[in-house]
């Protein structure tokens, strides 16, 4: 049990390098729902805490994963609209940055 429980601890401390808030969140539910998962699969088989192990790791890993990938979609679509909105120029609605309407 102890093992089972410092090695979850270590792919869970692993798998949270990636920092940013979907990240975090991601791997933190990923590993909730790998736990309970695993758990439940687990116990069909006689092997329910090493079960709940398993599926946590994994899940924190996928959900970090995926939270990693949307905390990069969100920086990408910023800075896509650093170039524009901010250099007092109009968005696409007819509107400035500062949400004044573009009159001619």
């Amino acid at each position: 049990m102890k093992n089972i429980t410092l090695s979850l601890l270590a792919i869970i401390s692993i798998s949270s390098c990636a920092t940013g808030p979907n990240a975090q969140t991601g791997t933190v539910i990923g590993a909730l729902g790998g736990a309970a998962a695993g758990g439940i699969i687990g116990h069909q088989s006689g092997r329910g805490l090493e079960g709940a192990a398993i599926g946590a790791g994994l899940g924190a890993l996928g959900g970090n994963a995926i939270g990693n990938s949307q905390d990069q979609r969100n920086a990408q679509y910023y800075n896509q609209q650093q170039g524009g909105y901010y250099n007092n120029q109009r968005r696409p609605d007819g509107y400035y940055p500062n949400g004044q309407p573009y009159y001619r």
